[in-house]
């Protein structure tokens, strides 16, 4: 089955508007589609999830031609851009990324990039999620998604499956020519173990308090996006709003009658 054909695409992202990977996001859209718009966060809104500004006044400020920044987080370009921007016609596809770092296993829960697809599914929008995960942070393997992207979002696509879930893309961190096949993977655990608290005292001597993610070891398998990708392959994980533990909801009903 062929991917249907793209006419308009909506891009946006949580590390900002003039981040590196949405540059190269736009570069592999332009392949795809006619008209491609960007929406996105003035600045970094990482681990923002799918919240929206409910209690602020938001800002639009146009750099370019279907080029916005947003005074807000990915959740809010997407519904600006849906509703504001874009209400002469909504996009064919959405895409949120490319995430400086991968989202894998319980990370993706607090995800801003995989948020903004998620918000994009609540609209009624198809969307597709995308991160490159790296090892060095100044030498991320931008090459990866820019060779792959393109191709990855053509064969999702051609699934029809792109308009019954949001799907989360992760690019392994190896040279663009070593990237193994895509690869149908489960969210998994990834490395997420912890929040700490790092407190100290700022010169004025009031103190402050930053929240620090804290990772452990990947004990997945490569039937989960954190093992796939340590193993080199690109992994997509369908995923979707309804989150109640079956398991959980049974033993509940025996419970309490």
């Amino acid at each position: 089955m062929p991917a249907p054909a793209l006419n308009r695409l909506l891009l946006t992202n949580d590390d900002g508007i003039d981040a590196p990977g949405i540059a190269v996001l736009e570069e592999v859209a332009a392949s795809l589609a006619p008209e491609v718009w960007v929406v996105a966060p003035e600045g970094d809104q990482s681990g923002t999830s799918h919240s929206l500004s409910l209690h602020d006044p938001l800002r639009i400020r146009r750099k370019g031609a279907n080029r916005f920044a947003v005074s807000g987080t990915p959740g809010d370009c997407v519904a600006i851009a849906a509703r504001h921007l874009m209400r002469d016609g909504p996009p064919d596809l959405v895409l949120s990324g490319i995430n400086m770092g991968a989202n894998l296993g319980l990370e993706t829960v607090l995800s801003g990039t995989v948020g903004a697809a998620m918000t994009a599914m609540l609209l009624g929008l198809p969307a597709i999620a995308l991160s490159q995960a790296f090892r060095d942070r100044g030498a991320v393997p931008w090459d990866v998604s820019r060779a792959h992207a393109a191709d990855v979002i053509r064969r999702l696509l051609a699934t029809g499956v792109v308009a019954e879930a949001c799907l989360n893309v992760n690019f392994p961190a190896v040279p663009a020519g070593d990237a193994a096949l895509l690869t149908l993977t489960r969210q998994g655990r990834g490395m997420l173990r912890d929040i700490d608290v790092v407190s100290g005292t700022d010169p004025r001597l009031v103190g402050y308090h930053w929240l620090r993610m804290v990772r452990g070891p990947n004990e997945d398998g490569t039937a989960e996006e954190a093992g796939a990708v340590a193993a080199g392959r690109i992994a997509v994980t369908p995923l979707r709003f309804e989150r109640t533990d079956d398991a959980a909801y049974e033993k509940l009903a025996c419970a309490l009658g």
